[in-house]
C-alpha cells in the first residue's frame, strides 16, 4: 500500500510545470489578455499555497502515524521480550514447584513408611505387653505353688524332726539297755566272748549304724540330660523378658588371630561398611559372632540387612529410647526381641555371638562364652530371602541408604564371622577364646566390598593390640 503524502507531492511536481508553460505562453499575447491571468495566477498561487498547507498537514499527520506506528513496533517488540522473560519465568517456577513436589512426595512416602514401621512396631509391643502378662500370671500360679510346696516341706521337716527326736529317746533306750545287758552277761555265761570286741559288731551297733544310714541324706544323682541351652530338658524356660540371665564377668585371656578389625570413629552418616555377595540363599537358622567394643553411651546399630520388600529383614541395632545396654534383635520387621548387652558399656572388648533357628523359633545370647539370653517362638519357621544388602554400623530405611547418624555405631569390630547354621557351644567357646573358627562361614570381614567415611581397617595380632 502506497503512501498517501508521497502521491500528493509526485502530482505537484507534474502540475507547476505544465501551469507555468501555460502561462509563459498567454505572455506572448496581447495586453488585453494580461489581467486576467495575473488574477487567475494569483489564484492558483493561493491554491497552491493552501494545498501547499494542506499537503503539509497531511504530511505531518502521516509523520506522527509513522512515529506511533514506530512506537506501537517497539511497544510490540517489548511485550514480546516481555513475554518471554514471563514464559520463562513461569517455566523455571513450574520447574521448581515439580521438584518441591518431588521432594514433598518422597518425604511424606518416608513419613508414611515410618509410621507404618511405628505402627507395626507398636502392635509388637502391644503383643510382646500381653505375652509379658501372661507370663507374669503364670509365674504368680507357679509361685504361689511354690509356696504351697515349701509350706508342705516345712511341715514335713517338723515331722521329720519329730521322728528324729522319738529316733533318739528310743536310741537312749537301747543303750541303757545296752549297758543292762552288758553287766548281765559275763555273770549268765562266764566263757562268753566281749561284744565290745573290734570285729564283732554287737547289736546296738548294728541299730545306731541302721539308724544312721536312715538319717544320712541320698547322694545328689546325675543331673539329668541337658539341651543346647543348657537347660534342663523338659523344665520351662527362665522367667523374664527373653528368658535373661544375670552375667558374670570373666577374664578371657589374651587372644590372637582375630583377623582385621575395623573402626567407627563418630556417627556420621557416611561411615558404613558393606559386605559383598550377602546371602546367595534363603536362611532358616543363622549364628553372627564378633568380637565388639563400644566407644559411647549406647550400642547402635551392629548389623542391618535390607530387601526391596522390608528394609529391616535382620537387624542389630541399639536405639536412645531403649534401656543402656539393651538391643533389639530384628528378624522380618515389625518381629523382634529384646536382648541385654550391658556388659558392651565398659568400653572393653567382649564376644558376642546371636544364633537363630526357625525350628521352634529358638534363639540364644553368648556373650564371652556365657548364655545370657534364650527364648522360642521368635519366627518359628521363618525364611530369610536373599539378595539384599547387607551393612554393618548402619540401619537402612531404604536399600542401601536412608542413614540416620543417631542409629550409628561407634566402637570397633574384630573377627566378625556369619554362619548359615546353629553354633553349638562347644564351638562358640573356642571361637570366644581365639582356639579356632567354626568351619563353613558364609561371611566374613574379609567380603567387605566397601568402606565408606572415617572407618578405618586395622590388621592386629591380638585383640588388645586392637585399637
Amino acid at each position: 500500500m502506497g503512501c498517501p503524502g508521497g502521491t500528493a507531492l509526485s502530482f505537484l511536481l507534474v502540475f507547476v510545470p505544465v501551469y507555468l508553460h501555460g502561462a509563459w505562453s498567454q505572455e506572448a499575447g496581447p495586453a488585453g489578455q494580461r489581467k486576467p491571468f495575473f488574477e487567475r495566477l494569483r489564484r492558483l498561487e493561493e491554491q497552491f499555497r493552501r494545498f501547499q498547507e494542506v499537503t503539509l498537514t497531511h504530511l505531518q499527520a502521516v509523520a506522527r502515524n509513522y512515529n506511533l506506528s514506530y512506537s506501537i513496533d517497539a511497544r510490540f517488540q517489548s511485550l514480546a521480550q516481555e513475554s518471554q522473560a514471563l514464559a520463562l519465568a513461569v517455566n523455571q517456577s513450574q520447574a521448581t514447584v515439580q521438584g518441591d513436589l518431588g521432594h514433598l512426595k518422597t518425604w511424606i512416602r518416608k513419613t508414611q513408611r515410618r509410621s507404618r514401621k511405628v505402627d507395626s512396631r507398636l502392635l509388637a509391643l502391644g503383643a510382646a505387653l500381653r505375652e509379658r502378662t501372661q507370663q507374669l500370671t503364670r509365674e504368680r500360679k507357679e509361685q504361689a505353688a511354690q509356696r504351697e510346696a515349701l509350706s508342705s516341706l516345712a511341715l514335713d521337716m517338723r515331722a521329720l524332726q519329730d521322728t528324729l527326736a522319738h529316733l533318739t529317746g528310743v536310741v537312749q533306750s537301747q543303750g541303757a539297755r545296752l549297758d543292762a545287758l552288758k553287766e548281765w552277761l559275763p555273770v549268765a555265761c562266764p566263757g562268753t566272748t566281749d561284744p565290745a570286741r573290734p570285729g564283732l559288731p554287737s547289736q546296738s551297733s548294728l541299730e545306731l549304724q541302721g539308724i544312721r544310714q536312715v538319717l544320712r541324706p541320698s547322694p545328689e544323682p546325675l543331673g539329668p540330660p541337658r539341651d543346647f541351652a543348657g537347660r534342663l530338658q523338659g523344665t520351662r524356660e527362665p522367667p523374664g523378658p527373653g528368658g535373661q540371665r544375670a552375667w558374670r564377668p570373666e577374664s578371657l585371656g589374651e587372644i590372637c588371630n582375630v583377623g582385621p578389625a575395623l573402626v567407627f570413629p563418630n556417627t556420621s552418616t557416611e561411615n558404613v561398611v558393606f559386605l559383598s555377595p550377602g546371602f546367595l540363599s534363603g536362611l532358616r537358622a543363622l549364628s553372627v559372632c564378633s568380637w565388639v567394643r563400644t566407644a559411647s553411651g549406647h550400642l547402635g546399630t551392629l548389623l542391618s540387612y535390607a530387601t526391596a520388600e522390608n528394609d529391616n529383614k535382620l537387624v542389630l541395632h541399639g536405639r536412645d529410647s531403649l534401656a543402656p545396654g539393651s538391643i533389639h534383635f530384628v528378624i522380618g520387621d515389625p518381629a523382634f526381641r529384646e536382648l541385654p548387652l550391658q556388659p558392651l558399656l565398659d568400653g572393653q572388648w567382649h564376644h558376642v555371638c546371636v544364633i537363630w533357628t526357625s525350628l521352634l523359633g529358638r534363639y540364644w545370647l553368648h556373650v564371652d562364652r556365657r548364655l545370657v539370653a534364650t527364648g522360642s517362638r521368635f519366627r518359628e519357621g521363618y525364611e530369610i530371602p536373599p539378595g539384599g544388602s547387607l551393612v554393618l554400623g548402619q540401619e537402612q530405611d531404604i536399600v542401601g541408604g536412608g542413614f540416620d547418624g543417631s542409629e550409628a555405631f561407634v566402637g570397633s569390630m574384630a573377627g566378625l564371622a556369619i554362619w548359615d547354621r546353629v553354633l553349638v557351644p562347644g564351638e562358640v567357646s573356642h571361637l570366644a577364646t581365639g582356639k579356632e573358627v567354626p568351619p563353613g562361614a558364609i561371611l566374613t570381614l574379609a567380603n567387605a566390598a566397601s568402606i565408606g567415611g572415617f572407618v578405618r581397617r586395622v590388621n592386629c595380632t591380638c585383640l588388645e593390640l586392637c585399637p
